[in-house]
């Protein structure tokens, strides 16, 4: 499918050094892209290049046609971060409630989403009460509102239980084949073998940019993780 996230010659510098390095890429529709990488790669930085709140030194970001952050894209958009973004105080359905009145989200969202991300038994609970894992799928929920034609998930699998995860990685692949663009951040390489392509990033480069299975073939590892530690210490997947 065509590309919905357009990335040239991007460069974000902070505190003097260089995160990213001139990065150029593509990401389109129908498949689940899955970016990985060591702590401190830069993952974090070029998710937030991508929705628009990040200062860039040099480069473009298009999303949609238009310029990461611009305001047509606020309702096209979603975007999960690694830290739940909802109001800890409020119930689970009053924050769905309240981010579906902003995001002009029709109200039959809120129950549709609640029921998505397996939280239809603690509505009433407030948030500030919920585990971690819990926080993180009412955060996922919000994202999911406005039925997003681009969503960017920063670790959002992070504190959830297995079956739970299974259930939210086989719901982004149904979101991908209805063609959603989804860019998912990980550092758990289980996760990967669940990506259709995978986007490698090492000191805020990209290393690797593949299916999980043509990284296997063209590293000689016998799974992803042997497979990602050689490219990180300085294997070569070409």
């Amino acid at each position: 499918m065509a590309a919905t996230i357009e990335i040239t010659g991007l460069r974000v510098d902070r505190g003097g050094s260089t995160v990213l390095h001139d990065l150029t890429l593509a990401v389109g529709g129908g498949v689940v892209t899955g970016l990985l990488g060591p702590s401190g790669s830069g993952k974090s930085t070029l998710i937030r290049a991508i929705v628009g709140v990040q200062i860039i030194a040099a480069g473009e970001v298009r999303v949609l046609g238009a310029p990461a952050g611009a305001p047509a894209l606020r309702s096209r958009v979603g975007y999960v971060t690694q830290s739940p973004s909802v109001y800890g105080d409020l119930s689970v359905r009053e924050n769905l409630t309240y981010f579906a009145r902003v995001l002009g989200a029709p109200a039959t969202r809120v129950d549709a989403v609640i029921e998505r991300v397996g939280l239809a038994d603690m509505t009433a609970r407030l948030v500030g009460r919920l585990s971690g894992g819990q926080k993180a799928r009412v955060s996922l929920a919000t994202a999911l509102l406005n039925e997003p034609e681009v969503l960017v998930l920063d670790e959002p699998t992070v504190g959830l239980d297995p079956v739970l995860r299974r259930d939210l990685w086989d719901f982004f692949h149904e979101l991908a084949d209805d063609g959603t663009t989804l860019l998912v951040s990980s550092h758990v390489m289980d996760e990967a073998a669940r990506c259709d392509r995978l986007l490698l990033l090492r000191d805020g480069r990209i290393i690797a940019d593949l299916p999980p299975d043509e990284l296997l073939r063209r590293t000689g590892a016998a799974d992803l993780d042997a497979a990602f530690l050689t490219l990180v210490e300085g294997g070569d997947a070409a």
